[in-house]
């Protein structure tokens, strides 16, 4: 029988385990990915383990995230990242460069290759046919000292494309219609593999688009063949000696199937405060918006940038709505000037900013108090533009500058006139915005940048109250959120622990902080800890004392970083016992070292109610391992 993509992807680097889905495997990693809200932990974590030089083919350092200089914080950081390179051997992108994932996709990425990457958006890799999976800095840092990356083998979903788009119809709107579908948990434990006839109507970027915002389905990834459009993009950015096919098996199967015809879309947006709250345009056609983002990891490439200037050529925005245009890279910033296309936007009355992430993790343009603003961003989690009280939509390019164009939600296909045709170019104006691993140095470390603290052994005992109860679809955005504020301290863990559940609850860290030493709990609904990979929500609330935290289910990035620093992830065996606990009731697990080591399930006792919970673990040999020794540097430093 015939293998698809993800299958011969895997099985090309297969290095312990068996191809089962559910069972652990481990795979040999070729690439790897850190930007610089997660790399300076990254970098940190390498530091602790004394490596010497990377053992990856390729481990690139972007700084795309915290680039605002409001003080000596970023820079500072900044000046650590560039360091840490030289000092370990790794690829940099200096601030302004762009975004990690498309930056990565120009020129770097190589079909056929694993990549893992400290940030959630990392498998927009899979646009390529590469295998690349988003997870925590520290599993990161394993890989660049040569370690396997250990993950559950997923089912793979194929998921057939026919048919063509229709005008004012792209690609954001083929992902958001994925996320209508399987909304935001319907990925987990999958791989997302596209196929069919249509793929020859979407280009490289468009494919981008949509494995970048498939890790918005909690999909383990999402993967792409390497076809002739992938030649085209690569041999466009002159790295096409490095193009490889690859192609799923005519005869190969999958473990769940869907189809979309392209022809039968419309144009689509997530409403506020999930990118699975999805409904046509037409809607919630006429709400007023004050803010228009265009720009960020998920609408990356030339082309969401240039229909939009296209769209809105000898126009004006509306005075009230601010029209902000992030460009994704240097690259792509030079050819929208050369292509003319950066002029028309800047006359539509657009504000033109530095390439990056930006406000994309609430890094600037926050919007107004209880305001609409519509963004081609990957996330609308409550908060995470910065305005606590947002409203932020999950929209296309076409259907973000129609409504800056009119002042409210627009559908595009209501505008007069035709919908331009833009074709993708022949040639561009290339820019060399990597710098290869330089001469060794020793690590830079201003005032604010901080050892990681030491995480001591798993006791037998756990007893505290339970400092937070929660409900579905906590992301970790609210346990740690980012922003101007926050992201300043992501290298130095006291500080920035100041700041944990601040979305949730704004007396958690001055309670937390009284049983720093004798440990407290958190419950947790369904999905727990979705969204980004920032291990910062992990390591902050353990930081602060919390020993366990019991849910109904969890996001497996976020799980994956609890127990690599010493949390205890458990499960509810009847979800029903969620709504029996109270905040702050006291609970007690005993005998808990020799229930990892032996049991699957066990009993927490609730002290205040004088009842008992059914738990469970779920953890694997390597899992087990980390949460006794207190974290997975711990068991590093013991190998």
């Amino acid at each position: 029988m015939g293998k698809n993509v993800t299958q011969k992807l895997i099985e090309s680097h297969l290095v312990e385990g068996e191809m089962v889905p559910g069972e652990e495997i481990g795979i040999k990693i070729d690439h790897t990915l850190t930007q610089d809200a997660t790399g300076t932990m990254v970098m940190l974590e390498l530091e602790a383990m004394g490596l010497k030089e990377a053992k990856t083919e390729v481990s690139c350092q972007y700084v795309d995230h915290n680039i605002i200089q409001n003080d000596f914080k970023n820079p500072d950081d900044h000046l650590f990242l560039w360091s840490a390179t030289r000092k370990f051997g790794l690829w940099y992108s200096k601030p302004g460069n762009g975004v990690s994932h498309p930056v990565h996709m120009e020129k770097l990425g190589i079909p056929g290759k694993t990549m893992v990457g400290s940030d959630s958006h990392t498998p927009a890799a899979g646009s390529l046919g590469m295998l690349a999976i988003g997870t925590g800095g520290l599993e990161v840092a394993l890989a660049i000292a040569g370690k396997p990356f250990y993950f559950k083998m997923p089912k793979v979903m194929g998921v057939k494309i026919t048919g063509k788009l229709p005008d004012w119809v792209s690609a954001k709107d083929i992902i958001l219609e994925m996320l209508r579908r399987h909304d935001v948990a319907g990925g987990v434990g999958k791989v997302i593999e596209y196929y069919g006839p249509g793929l020859e109507n979407l280009s490289a970027m468009d494919r981008h688009v949509i494995t970048n915002m498939g890790a918005e389905l909690g999909a383990t990834t999402s993967v792409f063949p390497s076809d002739e459009e992938t030649q085209r993009f690569m041999t466009l950015h002159g790295r096409g000696k490095d193009w490889l096919e690859l192609k799923a098996d005519p005869d190969c199967t999958y473990d769940e199937h869907d189809e979309i015809d392209l022809s039968k879309l419309e144009p689509l947006i997530a409403c506020p405060t999930s990118p699975g709250n999805v409904v046509p345009v037409k809607e919630v056609a006429g709400k007023p918006i004050f803010q228009s983002m265009i720009g960020s990891s998920a609408n990356p490439g030339m082309r969401d940038f240039a229909i939009a200037a296209m769209i809105i050529e000898g126009k004006k925005s509306q005075d009230q709505v601010s029209l902000d245009i992030n460009p994704s890279s240097r690259q792509v910033l030079e050819n929208l000037v050369s292509g003319g296309y950066l002029a028309s936007l800047i006359r539509s009355g657009a504000r033109i900013h530095q390439a990056g992430c930006n406000g994309c993790i609430g890094m600037g343009q926050a919007p107004a108090s209880g305001k609409i603003s519509l963004r081609t961003n990957p996330r609308n989690f409550p908060g995470r533009s910065g305005t606590k009280e947002d409203q932020v939509y999950l929209c296309s390019p076409e259907t973000a500058i129609a409504s800056a164009m009119t002042g409210v939600i627009t559908d595009p296909r209501d505008l007069d006139g035709p919908y331009p045709q833009y074709k993708e170019p022949e040639q561009i104006e290339l820019v060399e915005e990597l710098s290869p691993p330089g001469e060794k140095m020793d690590l830079i470390m201003g005032p604010n940048i901080k050892p990681l603290p030491k995480f001591e052994p798993l006791t037998d005992h756990i007893e505290g109250p339970v400092l937070l109860k929660m409900g579905d679809n906590i992301s970790t955005d609210e346990i740690l959120p980012a922003g101007t504020k926050v992201l300043p301290f992501r290298s130095n863990i006291p500080e920035i622990s100041k700041f944990t559940f601040g979305q949730v609850d704004e007396s958690y860290y001055d309670r937390a902080i009284k049983h720093q030493k004798t440990g407290s709990l958190l419950v947790g609904g369904n999905n727990y800890g979705q969204g980004s990979s920032r291990e910062h929500a992990a390591i902050s609330p353990r930081y602060l004392g919390v020993k366990a935290v019991i849910a109904k289910s969890y996001a497996r990035i976020h799980r994956k970083n609890l127990c690599n620093f010493g949390v205890l992830p458990l499960t509810f065996v009847d979800p029903a016992d969620h709504d029996k606990i109270s905040q702050e009731d006291i609970l007690e697990i005993k005998d808990v070292r020799q229930h990892i080591e032996k049991d699957h399930e066990f009993e927490v006792f609730n002290k205040t109610k004088n009842e008992s919970y059914k738990v469970a673990h779920g953890l694997s040999q390597r899992e087990r391992e980390s949460i006794l020794a207190g974290s997975l540097i711990n068991v590093a430093l013991e190998d």
